[in-house]
């Protein structure tokens, strides 16, 4: 039997008796925020919407952990822009495995606040389409819509990690896989934690 999502006693300031709620509307009044699925424009949405509930809230760091397969670029790239937009840091925590657009989140975060977990594996590339048929001359227009995002993202990543513009484009050429360690070094996260 599923156990769903867990429940948690929270007490409402100003009120005497405590009410049950789920597991991550309390941790979202921490400043937590959760990525555990591919990137999608829901998912997107509802991040942004915290993020920017909770840095008018006030200005104190919000923690985000990403476990995540990767997913879509446009809605991905929403998510992005809105930590860079946030007053607070956002601190990015990789648990699991930040994957394409999970890895391209994961080096959002505040510089010298970006930590993965021990056993976490982090995988960068370059995006990705499927076409499926249609005139030529959209597909044209797709492959040349999708290398000003593959430049976007290497741009990025080379901003973010401090390598130069060809060393991330060429790791971008094929799937790179990387432990915590190997995506320290590669300047994708600052800290393994732990260690």
């Amino acid at each position: 039997m599923p156990i769903g999502v867990p429940k948690v006693p929270f007490r409402t300031v100003g009120y005497r008796r405590k009410s049950w709620i789920d597991i991550y509307n309390r941790l979202y009044r921490e400043r937590v925020l959760f990525l555990g699925q591919g990137v999608d424009s829901t998912i997107s949405n509802q991040l942004i919407a915290l993020m920017l509930y909770l840095s008018h809230e006030n200005e104190k760091d919000l923690y985000f952990f990403i476990n995540s397969p990767g997913g879509w670029v446009i809605p991905g790239i929403a998510i992005y822009d809105t930590m860079q937009f946030v007053r607070p840091d956002i601190q990015t925590i990789c648990m699991g495995f930040a994957a394409s657009m999970g890895s391209f989140l994961l080096v959002g975060g505040a510089i010298t606040k970006r930590i993965a977990f021990p056993h976490a594996r982090v995988m960068i590339h370059q995006p990705a389409a499927i076409f499926f048929g249609g005139q030529v001359t959209e597909v044209i227009l797709e492959a040349e819509e999708l290398l000003k995002l593959r430049e976007v993202l290497t741009r990025v990543y080379a901003q973010r990690t401090g390598k130069p513009l060809w060393v991330v484009s060429e790791d971008m050429e094929r799937d790179v896989f990387m432990s915590a360690t190997e995506a320290q070094t590669h300047g994708i996260v600052d800290l393994v934690a732990f260690e």
